[in-house]
């Protein structure tokens, strides 16, 4: 049974229910002699450890490794030259504003270009004032997070959830409470049953964190109808949603959806960040939130940065007034589309029987559930032995689960290195299918395999990511 830190149950042992615990009161220092400071450390340090994508880096920079684990954007397809030219002329010409401090809330063109980004998804009602310039999203969640909960708070979150989310839960000594996915995204029903709980348990419910477009990293998107009942639901339980949206204008088929945020503008607070659309190097996001929580987000970067850095919020205020980036995401989108079809082609052309994949239409990801009886985070060294490279889907999920998930990401590799990583990957899973054929009489049935092409009339199903059985027949 998953664990917390103490040692305790993790909850009641069904998928996407578990509750991870804050940090113990003391941390027991287990090598002094290694560590002479091990004992003085806080205790919100305690199980503190590297990401399952950051301890991948060694092996995904190795230039025979296809990697399927990195999201990282395609920037070699900017106009590089205007780019480099565009801030060259920003230091040479500003230089005395570019380089030097700056205010904590962030350049007020920048917000103001800001407001005209979310406008795509219907956010027509934000106000340059509140909105906070930070050091990518991530640092948007890490002060969002500071700014709402104490240790032992409870979170919700979706399960599987972004890595870096659960990092910053972890910090900050709150529990996470996983709520159930399929291919529409969050399940509302599931999202009130744990509310229901939660409260029921006397447990302090901070907010819900959601990213409902192509989601990091299931790849699915919330359906127009769940989103309408998720703020009802935020609505009627007085329930805060942090909406963390990196990928929104990453869509394939199909315009912007209309944002949480867009709905209501004080039950939501939106994040958003230039990594995915312009450039992640340069780190800048931004939080839109109502003016009171505005006021102590700003007072939270003071403390934490002072100000987030001035010329990189100069380089992209500048490339949105000069440069045709509308056009840019539209490039990318094609650009991405091509890397996803040569990933679900591959996929239903290479993988054995029992192997069920989601089907994104945007952002980055495909979420990969294993045959049964197969362990992603235990074939991995197989993987990168046979030169391919993926993130185990324990990584997505603060209670333990995901053994039987990875995470495969088509934003970076060429579409004739994805099929080859395909290859490789799929005579990984068949050789672990024989091992265990051959040892333990493993049963490796279909767990609701996607259709195939050419499987029949019926409409192709998709696989929920974790989802539970109690709600699989509420699609």
């Amino acid at each position: 049974m998953p664990t917390t830190p103490s040692g305790s149950p993790a909850g009641s042992g069904q998928p996407g229910t578990h509750l991870t615990h804050g940090a113990h009161p003391h941390v027991v220092p287990r090598h002094p002699r290694l560590d002479p400071l091990a004992d003085r450390y806080a205790a919100r340090t305690h199980g503190m450890k590297s990401s399952e994508i950051r301890a991948l880096f060694s092996v995904v920079s190795r230039p025979e490794v296809v990697s399927l684990a990195g999201g990282m954007p395609a920037v070699t397809a900017l106009p590089l030259d205007a780019v480099g030219s565009m801030i060259g002329e920003l230091v040479s010409g500003m230089g005395a504003q570019t380089l030097q401090y700056g205010s904590g809330q962030g350049d007020p063109r920048l917000r103001e270009r800001i407001c005209d980004v979310m406008a795509l998804e219907g956010i027509t009602d934000a106000s340059p004032s509140e909105v906070v310039v930070t050091v990518g999203s991530q640092q948007g969640l890490d002060l969002v997070t500071r700014v709402f909960c104490d240790p032992g708070d409870v979170i919700l979150a979706e399960g599987p959830s972004y890595v870096g989310a659960l990092g910053v839960f972890q910090a900050a000594e709150a529990r996470v409470r996983h709520v159930p996915m399929d291919e529409h995204g969050l399940i509302p029903e599931a999202l009130e049953e744990a509310l229901v709980d939660c409260r029921a348990n006397g447990d302090r419910v901070k907010f819900l964190y959601t990213v409902p477009n192509f989601h990091n990293p299931a790849g699915v998107t919330l359906s127009e109808p769940r989103r309408e009942a998720i703020v009802a639901i935020a609505e009627k339980h007085d329930l805060l949603i942090i909406e963390d949206n990196p990928y929104g204008l990453l869509g394939f088929e199909h315009e912007p959806m209309r944002a949480l945020r867009a709905r209501n503008n004080q039950r939501v607070v939106y994040l958003g960040s230039f990594s995915k659309t312009f450039s992640p190097g340069l780190r800048v996001g931004w939080v839109l939130a109502p003016l009171a929580v505005r006021e102590k987000l700003v007072l939270a970067t003071e403390a934490q940065v002072l100000c987030p850095p001035s010329l990189t919020q100069y380089a992209v205020a500048r490339y949105l007034d000069t440069q045709p980036w509308r056009e840019q995401i539209k490039l990318f989108t094609e650009l991405y589309r091509e890397r996803r079809d040569a990933t679900l082609e591959s996929l239903a052309a290479l993988m054995p029987a029992g192997t069920a994949w989601t089907r994104p239409d945007g952002g980055f990801y495909v979420w990969l559930k294993l045959p049964h009886g197969l362990d992603a985070k235990l074939m991995q060294p197989r993987a990168v032995n046979a030169h391919v490279a993926y993130v185990p889907g324990i990584g997505f999920f603060a209670d333990g689960n995901g053994r039987e998930f990875m995470r495969l990401s088509y934003c970076y590799p060429e579409p004739d290195q994805i099929r080859e990583g395909v290859r490789r990957l799929a005579r990984v899973i068949e050789a672990e299918l024989d091992l265990h054929s051959t040892f333990d009489t493993v049963d490796t049935g279909t767990f609701r395999a996607i259709a195939r092409p050419g499987a029949g009339d019926a409409a192709e199903t998709i696989v929920g990511p974790a989802n539970s059985d109690t709600y699989e027949d509420r699609r």
